[in-house]
């Protein structure tokens, strides 16, 4: 069976919260994949749908809550048996938007990245972004991963973003960003002034590995940065929400 297929079976039973016919599925995917591949081409995709439906009012509250708690305690149990790399040295500090399903994404982009050999401080979401400057400020980390952050997050991950340019204190930190809002919005991560993003925690991984160098341009940035008003006759800017 593919994992397409076993795909639409567990997002059955995650949203009926049935523990036992999960566990029957994920020991069927175990004969075609590793506890990575499990992740990324079951868990992951699962977890997409699960959120799709919710935002378009197709998934109760009590469906989701079944669905992204269950598929959170699978996830758990599968990094338990990732094959880990040895440290390569670089240190990450991560936060996610302020739900369950956000702080199960920000998670599984975690243990990707851990699995990888960085150094992992995950601090899930509902965080002031005070609070988010001050810890990079102390501890100084390769790379600021804002991942599964919620369209709500974005004034404070904007200032964040701001402050950190304009203090010049953290010049060595890469700002990383990926997955939630930033998959919804089509070039909403470099219009922000992001390093890099990714969608999914595989091309995270990717991309951090091959561009660790990577710094954001100033002309890219159009979201939150002062603009000259052009005359009337050239026709009104685009606005950004």
């Amino acid at each position: 069976m593919s994992y397409i297929e076993l795909s639409e079976k567990l997002l059955e039973a995650l949203i009926d919260g049935d523990r036992i016919v999960s566990r029957a599925i994920v020991e069927e995917a175990l004969t075609i994949g590793s506890a990575e591949d499990i992740v990324a081409e079951l868990y992951w995709p699962t977890h997409e749908t699960i959120e799709k439906l919710f935002r378009e009012d197709q998934l109760s509250t009590m469906g989701h809550h079944l669905a992204t708690r269950l598929l959170r305690t699978l996830v758990d149990q599968a990094s338990q048996h990732y094959i880990y790399q040895p440290s390569n040295g670089r240190t990450v500090f991560a936060v996610c938007g302020p739900n369950e399903a956000d702080e199960l994404a920000g998670q599984i982009a975690a243990d990707f990245l851990e699995r990888e050999g960085y150094s992992i401080r995950y601090a899930g979401g509902g965080i002031a972004g005070d609070e988010i400057l001050e810890m990079v400020q102390n501890s100084q980390p390769d790379v600021l991963l804002l991942f599964a952050s919620a369209a709500s997050d974005l004034p404070a991950a904007r200032a964040l973003i701001d402050q950190l340019g304009e203090i010049g204190a953290c010049r060595k930190t890469q700002i990383v960003v990926g997955g939630g809002v930033f998959n919804r919005a089509e070039g909403l991560a470099e219009e922000i002034g992001a390093d890099l993003w990714a969608e999914d925690p595989c091309e995270l991984c990717e991309v951090m590995m091959k561009q660790a160098t990577r710094r954001a341009e100033p002309e890219q940035r159009t979201v939150g940065r002062k603009v000259r008003p052009e005359p009337a006759a050239s026709g009104s800017a685009r606005k950004v929400a």
